[in-house]
């Protein structure tokens, strides 16, 4: 038994043994919403600016293009052409919502708030008697059987699940409870369907369960996690013959089938076996999770090859063929999240950073209004690989499901900054701005400082309302601790010690670190400065052996990013320079470059042919060209 099998054994005991003492199952830590955190960042702000001013406009364009907002019109009786939308279409729309009410919290908007309030009244008048809601098949099939096909090709779940979603998210933002009434009388359909054994067997593209928990949360009614649960149960026996790759999805401790469709259910699952208190469940989900991070997850933080949209084979990681699936990395990330919740274990919020500064941020691009569907660790300029035929981002595409999943996910990274468990506060990532919580009767006012990820210097002003004592737990990542991945799938090949060291109020404090973070305990006053740096050196990083795709060969990683060579800063050419085992590394800022970023250049300790690197999430920003991540010693 590996070191790695015995840490995941060990964590998947503390998670059912957190689950089996709770008099009311619920995740023991609970994270701070968006609406308590503002961020005032240098690197994220210009990216939820560009999401709200460009993104959600420019999407909402395409949608009316495309015929999807077209299709509540026509139901509703008030539609000014034919409908010409597509199957999935209104899932397309209900995440664009989702991310617009979630937008307007921060930069309120009359004629925005405007132009939503129709649409949810629209989407009302568009939902039959019985709660049933799905356009394209209502319009364009109208003599179709409800959920008849919902296993292999209609999903009819999956468009309900973000449109319970959507409505929870509006009901949150507003108060106002009409919307939310839509998702109700569709939930309570599906609740009669599922009961009467009609039709439908198991969701077709999983979904369904993670909004059902979202809205016996709303709501309180606790038959809408019941049916959740029922819906996951059947996961664990029945196959899904479009998604789940043979087996049940959750048949064993494998990850298989499509990432999206697999991972979103693992979200779900999570939800329901945290909230009944199923610690069986529980574990056969850690142990997907180790399966994932030790043979399955690229080092990116993404997943998925282009065969099914699905997980590979064990150590099965090319580059250029990588699919790497935005919506996968997005889902990847509310996964560790909910883990995370479950457990208090910094490794899962770990891999959730992977993943978003390396597998989403790449997928949108800096001026909002171009998008990767799949996302390569390798390019050679010339062979298509996005929708339309395109070697670049594209501007939309046929189904459009990342663009919208990336408009409704942004504007909620704040949520993933902080999180509670009784007299415990914990800061998972590093984004400057202020947050306001409740540690027990005092609230605490929080300001962070940083300019993360470009240095590691980040200053916590901690601000209760009155002195308190409570916990202070900041993650030391895991890329700070010497260790890339929590698994032995990538590893660091360089003799750097990267340290990190801790202060409050100036005065050098013990660095106690436990499950990932380091431990603080103390009584706090206004005014209180803890201050926590990382060393950030470039860093080599090489695969397990078994990753054909990558021996002899190295990645380079500074901090939470990274990094890539591109043909536009090494005169057109990286797939087949050779750089030997022995290279120097220097690293520089530049303002005015891709938005700004940290370049590093990288010589050969035997030549002076030096390749210059960006973070992967900026390439193809200058044209098609040549790309790698993974670069050849021979």
């Amino acid at each position: 038994m590996t070191t790695c099998i015995r840490i995941g054994v060990l964590a998947a005991s503390l998670l059912v043994a957190l689950v089996a003492s709770a008099q009311e199952p619920d995740y023991p830590i609970r994270p701070v919403l968006p609406a308590s955190v503002k961020l005032q960042d240098a690197f994220w702000t210009p990216r939820l600016e560009a999401n709200r001013a460009v993104t959600i406009p420019h999407i909402l364009r395409q949608l009316e293009t495309q015929g999807s907002l077209g299709g509540f019109a026509v139901l509703a009786g008030n539609a000014v052409e034919k409908y010409h939308g597509y199957m999935f279409g209104d899932s397309d729309v209900y995440k664009t919502m989702e991310g617009i009410v979630c937008s307007l919290r921060d930069h309120p908007d009359r004629a925005v708030e405007n132009r939503v309030e129709q649409l949810t009244r629209t989407i009302a008048s568009a939902q039959a008697a019985d709660g049933y809601l799905m356009p394209h098949l209502q319009i364009a099939e109208p003599h179709y059987r409800h959920f008849s096909e919902e296993t292999t090709r209609t999903c009819e779940s999956y468009s309900m699940g973000h449109m319970i979603e959507s409505a929870v998210a509006h009901f949150e933002a507003t108060g106002r409870k009409p919307y939310l009434d839509v998702a109700v009388k569709c939930a309570d359909l599906l609740a009669r369907v599922h009961r009467e054994g009609k039709d439908e067997q198991i969701s077709g593209h999983p979904e369904i369960e993670l909004a059902l928990v979202r809205l016996y949360r709303a709501t309180g009614d606790r038959k809408y996690l019941k049916l959740a649960s029922s819906y996951v149960k059947q996961a664990r026996s029945q196959v899904s013959a479009a998604w789940s790759g043979g087996r049940p999805f959750l048949a064993d401790e494998v990850v298989r089938g499509h990432a999206v469709a697999a991972t979103y259910l693992y979200c779900g699952a999570t939800d329901v076996a945290v909230l009944t208190g199923d610690a069986q469940l529980l574990a056969l989900l850690e142990g997907k999770w180790r399966d994932m991070v030790s043979r399955k997850l690229y080092l990116t933080g993404g997943t998925g090859l282009p065969a099914g949209e699905a997980f590979g084979r064990d150590y099965d990681l090319p580059n250029a063929s990588a699919y790497c699936e935005t919506c996968a990395a997005i889902a990847n990330i509310f996964w560790n999240h909910r883990l995370f919740l479950a457990s208090g274990e910094a490794r899962y919020a770990d891999v959730l950073e992977r993943a978003l500064y390396n597998a989403v941020l790449p997928a949108v691009s800096l001026q909002g209004n171009r998008f990767f569907y799949g996302n390569p660790l390798e390019s050679d300029g010339k062979r298509p690989f996005s929708p339309g035929g395109l070697r670049e981002r594209f501007p939309w595409c046929e189904c459009p499901c990342c663009p919208t999943n990336i408009v409704r996910f942004l504007p909620q990274i704040s949520g993933y900054a902080y999180a509670t468990r009784n007299e415990l506060l914990y800061v998972n990532l590093f984004m400057a701005g202020t947050a306001k919580l409740k540690m027990g009767e005092t609230t605490v006012e929080l300001r962070q400082e940083t300019r993360y990820p470009w240095d590691g210097q980040i200053k916590l002003t901690l601000n209760p309302d009155k002195p308190a004592t409570f916990g202070l737990r900041m993650r030391i990542p895991g890329w700070a601790r010497n260790q890339p991945v929590p698994s032995d799938l990538y590893r660091y090949d360089d003799v750097e010690k990267p340290e990190a060291k801790l202060a409050v109020n100036g005065q050098p404090a013990d660095l106690t670190v436990e499950n990932g973070f380091a431990s603080l305990t103390r009584a706090w006053k206004a005014g209180d400065v803890v201050t926590l740096e990382l060393a950030m050196p470039v860093r080599r990083v090489v695969a397990h052996d078994t990753v054909s795709a990558n021996r002899d060969r190295f990645a380079v990683e500074r901090g939470p990013l990274v990094y890539c060579a591109e043909g536009a800063d090494n005169k057109g050419r990286v797939l087949n320079k050779v750089l030997g085992r022995q290279v120097k590394f220097a690293s520089w800022w530049q303002p005015d470059l891709l938005g700004g970023i940290v370049t590093i250049r990288m010589t050969p300790a035997a030549a002076d042919d030096a390749m210059i690197l960006i973070p992967y999430y900026a390439w193809c920003h200058r044209g098609p060209n040549e790309m790698a991540v993974w670069l050849r010693v021979e």
